[in-house]
């Protein structure tokens, strides 16, 4: 058996190897990460479930598959973690928030059902902001996660439970969703890798949804090839998911092994940079720029500037869905139930159950969403920023014409203080400043880390983002620009995060 410090530290393609090579088995490797959530979780509070017994059966599936002398899929054997906005059958799924407290879904997700055909040991369930509505994970209704490089700060949102979760090295591999950011945001202050798939080419079906045409799960890890290797466990058509895409998955392993950015043309988006950026982040992303320029990338600044108008859009789009989204709880069907004394009418029942489940951020959401859909309301809020959003894929589509890829700061500052942003939303949305116009047009971005700032010495990421259904470009940037700067740091940047 190999030294449980190794274990937990490896990435998730050594993992696999080794398992597959009879090195050590997927029980001693789910043992040792289970050990180890035992250990550090009740400071981190990455998970709202863990399924100690499910993970062991798994495992001992793959086992007993290696065994028999069966094929092994790539990442047969290998834990993970799974955001709470997942479906997954038998198993409690919150997305959160109080209105789903022990809700176990009789069917699992697409997602999910796609992992355990794939052999991954689905370890538990990730803390999140509610319903997905949050940039700092101090919307669940369960209490925050901690960042693991300062667990007095946010490790990001919604999705800061899988992300916490690689930082801490309680899983190899994590399942997030993002919607305005919350895949990107939490990779680039955990000091971890996050991608957003283009939208449709991962299956919804299975996914609470917040904001249907926006939101689009991906994969969470510590290395861009980890990464990789999950986008393709996950990603692929899906007839039950009408906004599925039919169309072949982006060779995105090919593209992290190869790791070459000479001739690429990479775009530098005005707009990101400026007033309300941290000096560190900016000095980290300048220094990225020029580590792609040095590797062999011409370098082309290119203006958006619709990307202006992208955060109010956003906050206009997602809550008018999330109102229309979240109409389903209404203590009628499933979820939480307050105030059924026999005497009360459906409607009484179910606005007592609003009132007692759904938590101030997404309160606060609804009512902006049914009030920008209301009658006399809905062209000036709501069709306006449809047609913003118009706008801002028309930029991408110029701006693509000209480079392979766009880049910037993933987030304008580092992992703030958890309660430094509690009584102020905007500033609290501010923190998807670079992310959101990717979600709004539906193409493909990652988060790679980039160094740490100078001023708190926390995690900087550097954003790629990439035209619809090229995701293996982001892969290949990401891969080029982590393979670099471990060269230079001589380690990757995790194993400079403090010891929990």
């Amino acid at each position: 058996m190999r030294n449980v410090t190794d274990l937990i530290r490896s990435t998730a393609a050594q993992t696999a190897n080794a398992i597959a090579s009879g090195e050590v088995s997927a029980v001693e490797v789910a043992q040792a990460h289970l050990d180890r959530i035992g250990a550090v979780d009740e400071k981190v509070h990455a998970f709202l479930h863990v399924d100690t017994e499910g993970a062991l059966e798994a495992a001992r599936a793959v086992d007993a598959k290696r065994a028999a002398g069966e094929e092994l899929g790539p990442l047969a054997g290998v834990p993970l973690a799974l955001k709470d906005v997942f479906t997954t059958k038998g198993i409690p799924t919150t997305a959160g928030s109080k209105m789903l407290e022990g809700w176990r879904p009789p069917y699992d997700a697409t997602l999910t059902r796609r992992l355990k055909e794939a052999g991954v040991v689905i370890l538990g369930k990730t803390n999140m902001d509610e319903f997905a509505m949050g940039s700092s994970t101090e919307n669940s209704a369960y209490g925050p996660t901690g960042n693991p490089w300062d667990l007095s700060r946010i490790p990001g949102g919604s999705g800061g439970g899988s992300a916490a979760a690689l930082a801490a090295y309680e899983a190899p591999l994590a399942i997030g969703t993002d919607t305005g950011g919350s895949i990107r945001q939490p990779g680039a202050v955990t000091g971890t890798v996050g991608v957003k798939p283009t939208y449709g080419s991962v299956s919804r079906y299975g996914l609470i949804a917040f904001s249907s045409s926006l939101d689009q799960g991906g994969p969470c890890a510590r290395t861009v090839l980890d990464a990789a290797l999950l986008h393709e466990a996950i990603a692929g058509w899906d007839p039950m998911d009408s906004t599925s895409i039919n169309a072949p998955v982006p060779a995105v392993v090919a593209a992290a092994r190869q790791a070459d950015v000479k001739g690429m043309r990479v775009g530098v988006v005005t707009e990101f940079g400026g007033e309300g950026y941290q000096a560190g982040v900016m000095q980290r992303f300048h220094e990225s720029v020029e580590l792609l320029r040095s590797l062999g990338a011409e370098i082309v600044e290119i203006s958006c500037p619709s990307f202006t108008y992208a955060l109010p859009a956003y906050y206009l789009i997602a809550p008018s869905e999330c109102s229309s989204n979240l109409a389903r709880f209404d203590a009628m069907r499933y979820g939480l139930r307050v105030g059924d004394n026999g005497e009360r009418s459906a409607e009484e029942v179910t606005a007592l159950t609003r009132e007692a489940g759904f938590g101030p951020e997404v309160k606060r959401r609804i009512m902006l969403g049914t009030y920008a859909l209301s009658s006399g309301y809905y062209d000036a809020y709501y069709g306006s920023a449809q047609k913003v959003r118009t706008l801002i894929t028309r930029d991408f589509d110029r701006a693509f014409a000209d480079v392979d890829v766009l880049i910037s700061p993933t987030t304008p500052t580092t992992a703030f203080p958890i309660g430094e942003r509690a009584d102020d939303p905007m500033a609290m949305y501010l923190a998807d400043l670079c992310t959101i116009p990717s979600n709004l047009a539906g193409n493909a971005a990652m988060s790679v880390p980039c160094g740490l700032a100078p001023e708190d010495n926390l995690p900087v990421g550097l954003q790629i983002i990439a035209p619809a259904l090229a995701d293996d470009r982001l892969y290949r940037v990401g891969a080029a620009v982590e393979a670099a700067l471990n060269d230079k740091w001589g380690h990757p940047l995790l194993e400079e995060a403090p010891a929990l």
